[in-house]
């Protein structure tokens, strides 16, 4: 048990502290262009990861309209993109292996669940889960109070009801700031987080302050990030969410070029004779 570390890296509790490297909007635009690049390079292999993500959001849709709860549709579409990092762990493997000219099979990215971060990823990975829920029920105690719990009679009558009602558009209003809230959070604690554990076995804790780091580093380009990612979500989310297919993987890829941009690599590891010799020359 003593490798099985989530706190901070290693036996100790000592706790690394990446540094973090000042972007600009155009790094982020750059690792866009990067992450698309990745996808074209077997697009068959992440279209078939990335389906994964449309898949569980149709479900969601199926499950929430028959068990009347349509109100919470929109909630469900949109913080289910909490949970975009935890469904992209794959992609930042298949990046990694490309950058480092591996093999980029697509069973490569079931690699992950080998690594010896991957207690520390499934500790980040509960907490986003956990937002996750938070918004959900977050959103439906919003509904309730503006419309005293009133089950939706069909789609239709309550898609008119919130954008022809004043009742509504306070909930819309509502509802996306709360939301934006979530998102911040989000965004804060894990912009990094899981693409740098796959790099580096530094702990949960190490990595959601790297990101929060890099965030108030770089607070513009990180924003424009977030707004691209939503952006992006909505876009693939209108057909039917089909589009996520090919969404998710790009944002997936993209992910870990910006990561690459922000953090500085490791330092390399001090051969042990060298090490020595420092130590007598002392």
């Amino acid at each position: 048990m003593a490798n099985f570390h989530v706190y901070a890296a290693g036996t100790g509790s000592d706790v690394q502290h990446p540094t973090i490297r000042r972007i600009g909007v155009s790094d982020v635009l750059d690792a866009l262009r990067l992450g698309f690049e990745d996808f074209w390079d077997k697009p068959s292999h992440y279209v078939f990861l990335g389906l994964i993500y449309p898949i569980v959001g149709v479900v969601l849709i199926t499950w929430t309209s028959g068990g009347n709860a349509l109100q919470l549709i929109y909630p469900l579409m949109t913080g289910f993109a909490l949970l975009g990092p935890i469904a992209a762990i794959g992609l930042y493997e298949i990046s990694r292996r490309r950058e480092l000219n591996l093999d980029t099979s697509w069973w490569h990215a079931l690699e992950v669940r080998n690594s010896p971060a991957m207690p520390a990823i499934v500790v980040v990975g509960i907490m986003l889960m956990a937002l996750f829920v938070v918004w959900i029920v977050t959103a439906h105690t919003l509904y309730a109070r503006v419309y005293d719990d009133a089950v939706p009679l069909s789609i239709g009558a309550f898609v008119s009801d919130v954008l022809t009602t004043q009742r509504g558009w306070t909930l819309i209003i509502l509802g996306n700031l709360i939301g934006l809230l979530f998102a911040l959070i989000a965004l804060s604690t894990t912009v990094v987080a899981f693409p740098l554990l796959l790099d580096r076995d530094i702990g949960a804790y190490a990595a959601i302050e790297t990101s929060a780091r890099a965030i108030m580093a770089n607070p513009v380009p990180m924003l424009f990030w977030g707004l691209i990612v939503a952006v992006a979500l909505l876009i693939g989310s209108l057909p039917l969410l089909v589009g996520l297919a090919i969404v998710l993987p790009v944002l997936g890829h993209a992910t870990w070029h910006l990561y690459r941009k922000v953090i500085e690599p490791a330092p390399a590891p001090v051969p042990v004779k060298a090490a020595r010799s420092r130590k007598r020359s002392n």
